[in-house]
């Protein structure tokens, strides 16, 4: 799973039919398969807007990390 979340975030035209078919080896279901790419997904168009506007963390958690 977080090699198939890492590989969609960084080459997503990579990804082939044998990354899906490794997820189904390992016990993930066509639902689980979509729920991992829709959260690895999200993640990564969150992370690229906030960082290409610039967006900085408030001060409470760079104090709490």
């Amino acid at each position: 799973m977080l090699d198939y979340s890492v590989k969609l975030a960084q080459v997503p035209p990579n990804i082939r039919q044998e990354d899906l078919d490794l997820l189904r080896k390992a016990g993930f279901s066509d639902s689980e398969i979509l729920d991992v790419c829709q959260i690895a997904a999200y993640y990564t168009y969150v992370n690229r807007m906030a960082l290409g506007l610039g967006v900085e963390l408030e001060d409470y958690w760079e104090e709490n990390s």
